[in-house]
């Protein structure tokens, strides 16, 4: 497993975006205090966890990745292709149905939360830029990966060749069976959708890395790093909704600029 130690959190990080000014990192479900069955880092407030339990795991993840917990951005996310703009002046907020943040600003800490859904993480080394994405089936099928990098072209002049993407874990091709609604959607709105659904055991299964991978290379984006860790197989270290019928946390993916971004 390529997970690092932060402080006192284990968490995983990408090689591709440790080589530039950016603070990053997805966290798991250890070194928390939530008790089961949201053992035991879970950043969730909706699932019924205590809440005092997911403010200290917010305070640990932040502790860790050296950011203010007062700084960071968050989403109401709902599984669609609404991208945030944020700054400064939202800091410490959530900001209402959407499922990625954008900011150019330095020291404004993005985070989402995820138990099979996609992290979609992204730099703009040129235009010191980040954006955060949320990826389930519907938004993928919605096409919030590429409604991110749109917005980082609208927003901040991004170049898509010049951007830095990475995929992180998620509930891999190998344990995603899918029903009908699903296997029309992906045929209905995604290319090389055959691809996208290979049948396994007999049923088809949907591929949600290779999915968000190729949305991003049909932006222009050339490099793009992807985990390849299935949450419903590494249960251990990750959340899954599917392996765990809705019964566990939430863990997080951060992303900032470094004080030394725009400079």
């Amino acid at each position: 497993m390529p997970i690092v130690t932060a402080g006192e959190l284990p968490l995983f990080r990408f090689q591709t975006l440790s080589e530039y000014p950016v603070v990053h990192g997805i966290s798991t479900r250890r070194g928390g205090v939530s008790r089961p069955p949201w053992a035991t880092l879970n950043l969730s407030h909706t699932k019924g966890d205590d809440p005092a339990h997911v403010a200290e795991n917010h305070r640990r993840l932040c502790r860790a990745l050296r950011v203010a917990p007062e700084a960071v951005v968050t989403a109401f996310q709902v599984h669609g292709r609404r991208v945030a703009v944020v700054d400064t002046a939202q800091c410490g907020q959530q900001q209402a149905q959407c499922d990625a943040l954008i900011t150019d600003a330095p020291d404004v800490p993005l985070m989402l939360r995820f138990a099979d859904c996609t992290p979609v993480l992204l730099y703009d080394p040129r235009r010191h830029a980040i954006g955060l994405a949320h990826a389930g089936w519907r938004g993928t099928v919605a096409g919030i990966t590429a409604a991110t990098v749109t917005a980082l072209v609208q927003e901040f002049g991004s170049r898509p060749a010049d951007l830095v993407a990475a995929i992180g874990p998620a509930i891999g091709p190998c344990c995603y069976a899918v029903g009908d609604e699903v296997v029309s959607q992906v045929h209905a709105h995604l290319a090389d959708a055959e691809t996208l659904l290979p049948q396994v055991n007999g049923h088809p299964h949907f591929d949600l890395w290779t999915a968000n991978a190729q949305q991003l290379s049909a932006c222009g984006v050339r490099t793009i790093e992807v985990a390849g860790l299935c949450t419903a197989c590494q249960r251990d270290w990750f959340y899954s909704h599917r392996a765990e019928q809705g019964q566990c946390g939430h863990f997080g993916a951060v992303l900032a600029l470094s004080n030394g971004a725009g400079q």
